[in-house]
Formats: structure tokens, sequence, C-alpha cells
């Protein structure tokens, strides 16, 4: 089905950036994706489908100037006009600018061939979810408890946990002083972006005004607060919530919390959420969690971590701590250095080569610049090459550093070098963070 044209446009913000990637979220039935837009007046190809909810389809779309972007395109509601659209249009526009939320660059409306208008957003494309890496590392609980568990789960290091929770507090703090509340916190509703190195929040279809909540269900399950999940009883028995009487800002932390213990253990947290145990005592689960772990962590880490969680997780929401009052966690102030996973998991436009360079090589001026010449070759065969770094000494010795243009290339480079063999080396390609390269900070990884 193809996508004829469109109309009523507004570009209020930049124009998409390139090269980042959102990820996919669910398989779904691709037969019937558009096929094009038509966008302020330019024809965007559709790429694939990045996921699909009850109202909305999120697409992947390129222009004819290798622009990237994402288009959230609304289904037409048959119940009462576009109710889905205008308010996340509406919650967007008003929260722009902040560089841990999701950027809006645009409205549209798309006319289909077959005569359908339907409603779109055009957004940032961003990359790969905290659902998605939750998927590479967990384990699901047993029997909806936790409790029995006694060896170490294979959680995320620190450094990801801390920069997940450092961003997405960022985020909340900002949209709580702005008077909204999130109401849909998830792993699918936080995503990385490759360009600016840092998660951000997306999906505000559920959001709403404190003290003038507009959303009969809120959250989604796992990461529901008690509150919500009350209130979201009452609504389903037939009980009308006064609009002051609503949930607060305070369920974003719960949400925030629950994926914070997510990522520190490893462990698939929904089951266990609705335990009786845990109804009976989350605090404890929580610390049998990091009982569990704290052979392979460091101890005073992990117990501010550990306390900065719970303070997220106490039943009554006037008692959670706020974003703000968690940005000052003293688990904020120890520095962390990444896992090597971390940097194959995260993107940016600065890949890392390791395994290829001998320490002979790199006393040799005749050699070396061969060698730099070389790399810059073979390397440039995947994308257009911005610099290349070899250092000859610690730390960084002998690895190779290759900065791209934007990092849809330095994923293609990514995949088609891991493995390869040079004189006989097997390849080991990682991402490595675009800022600290710019600084010449090249920190030893935790293996």
């Amino acid at each position: 089905m193809a996508h004829c044209g469109s109309s009523e446009s507004s570009a209020k913000v930049p124009a998409p950036r390139r090269d980042s990637i959102m990820p996919s979220q669910g398989s779904v039935d691709q037969s019937m994706k558009p096929v094009l837009f038509e966008i302020f007046g330019e024809i965007w190809t559709v790429q694939s489908r990045l996921g699909q909810g009850v109202s909305a389809s999120v697409y992947r779309v390129s222009s004819g100037r290798a622009a990237t972007a994402a288009v959230k395109e609304f289904q037409a509601d048959t119940r009462g006009g576009d109710y889905g659209y205008h308010k996340e249009r509406s919650v967007l526009e008003d929260i722009q600018g902040h560089k841990n939320i999701v950027t809006l660059y645009g409205v549209f409306t798309n006319h289909s061939c077959m005569g359908v208008a339907t409603r779109c957003l055009l957004l940032e494309l961003l990359d790969v979810s905290v659902s998605e890496l939750l998927v590479r590392g967990s384990s699901d609980t047993q029997g909806g408890s936790m409790i029995s568990f006694g060896r170490p789960q294979q959680g995320h290091s620190m450094w990801l946990v801390q920069h997940c929770a450092r961003d997405i507090l960022e985020a909340l703090a900002f949209l709580h002083r702005e008077g909204y509340v999130h109401a849909d916190l998830k792993p699918r509703n936080i995503l990385w972006s490759a360009d600016d190195e840092c998660f951000k929040l997306i999906d505000f279809g559920l959001s709403f005004k404190e003290g003038n909540q507009d959303v009969k269900y809120i959250q989604t399950d796992g990461y529901r607060a008690p509150e919500a999940e009350f209130q979201n009883s009452l609504a389903q028995a037939g009980v009308e919530v006064e609009g002051d009487s609503g949930c607060t800002a305070a369920v974003d932390l719960w949400s925030l919390g629950i994926i914070l213990l997510e990522m520190f253990s490893g462990i698939k947290l929904k089951d266990t959420v609705r335990s009786q145990e845990w109804k009976d005592n989350s605090a404890a689960i929580v610390d049998h969690v990091f009982a569990s772990n704290s052979l392979v962590c460091p101890a005073i880490p992990v117990y501010h971590l550990r306390d900065l969680i719970k303070s997220m997780l106490l039943n009554d929401p006037k008692q959670r701590c706020t974003a703000e009052t968690a940005l000052l966690s003293p688990f904020f102030s120890i520095p962390f250095a990444p896992h090597i996973e971390d940097l194959v998991l995260l993107p940016s436009p600065v890949l890392r080569l390791l395994n290829l360079i001998d320490d002979s090589h790199l006393h040799n001026e005749e050699e070396y610049e061969d060698i730099l010449e070389d790399m810059k070759e073979e390397c440039q065969k995947y994308g257009s090459v911005v610099s290349l770094l070899i250092p000859k000494e610690n730390p960084g010795k002998g690895q190779v550093f290759v900065e791209y243009a934007n990092s849809s290339d330095s994923k293609e480079a990514q995949r088609l070098l891991t493995g390869r063999t040079f004189d006989g080396k097997f390849v080991v390609a990682t991402f490595y963070p675009l800022s600290a390269y710019k600084r010449g900070y090249l920190y030893q990884t935790v293996q």
C-alpha cells in the first residue's frame, strides 16, 4: 500500500540528524507497511518497521540526502478523532530541548493512495533499547520469586547502570519540573543515542499533567507502581477517579527502580513483583539480589546503588525519592570504567579494533606509517573515515581507533570487521565513546 502525499506540515525543530538507529520492538506483520512518505515536500523511503502498538506504528525512514529519522504513524481513530496523536504531539512540543528526551522534528498528515489520512510524528531516530540490552544477558525468575537464587546473576556493569540511571533521572527531573508524569516508563521506552552518547526517553502517549490525569489506565505490567495498580483496578470496576486525586510523578520513580534492579541483577522481575513475597517485603528481596551479586561487584558502589533503588521502591509514593533528590545519591559520584561488553552493545561513531598490532611494529617508524596507511585504506571501505589513531604507549597501546563520519558507518564496519583475520589474527571490534576519544582519553576497559 503506497502512501502518496502529505499535508499539514509543521517543522518547528531542526531537520533530522543522520545516522542513529532505533530498535526493533517485536516482530510485526510487514505486509501492510507503507513504502514511502512525503514529508515537508520531500520523499522519504520506508526502510523497516521498528515497532507496532495498538494505536500506532513506527518506521525507520530515509531521504535522498541520506538523512534518517523515525515516523510514528497513528491509526485512524474511529472512536472520535486522533486523540493519541494530539496528546503525544502536545506533550512532546511542550518538553522539547532536553538532551535526554527524544527530539520531535515535526508533524504531518499522510494521505495513502487508498484515500486514508493518518497523523504522523517525525522523530529523532535512536538506537538500541534497554529492553534489548536486558534480553542479551538476563535470566527469568522461577515460580514468581527470586528468594531461592543463590548464585551471582549476569547483570550489566556498574558503568552502564550508572549511565542509564543518571540520564533518565535527568529526563524525569526536567519532565516533572514541567509538571508532567511520563506514566509508562519501561525498558522499551529508554533508547540509546549513538550520536549524543546518552540514553533518551521516548513514548509520551500515556503522559499527563500532574493533578489533571486524563488517562484511566497507566504504566505497563511489571513496572506499575502500587498506587497505579490500585487506581487501574478502580477504573476497571467503573469507579471514577477525580483528576486531582490521580497518580503523581512518584510512579515514574517506581518504574525506574525496577528497571535499574533488572539491569543490575540480570533478572527479569515481572513475575517477582507480582508475587506475595514482594508485596510482603520488597526491601528484603532487593537486599537478597544485592547480596547475591556482592561477590562480583565492589562493595561500596553496590551499597549506594542498593539504597538508591530502595528509595525508589517505597510503597508510599510520598516517601519515595524524587528525581532531583535521586541525582544527589553518592552512587553518581563514583567513577566507573566500561566493560568491553558495554562498548560492543552501545554504538558510537568511533570504532576500536583489538588484537591487530604487535608491539614490534610500533617502534619502527616506517612500519608504523605503513600500518596507519593500510588500516585507513581498509577502514574506508566501510564509510567515511575522519581520523585514525594507533597509540604507541599505554593506555590503548597497539589498539586501532577509527573515527567515522557517523555511527551508521561505524556500525557497518563493526559488523563486517568482527571475526575477520589479519595476519592470522582474529579482529575484535568494539565501539568507543566519541567524547572520550576527542579528549584523548583512552581508558583501559574492564575485561
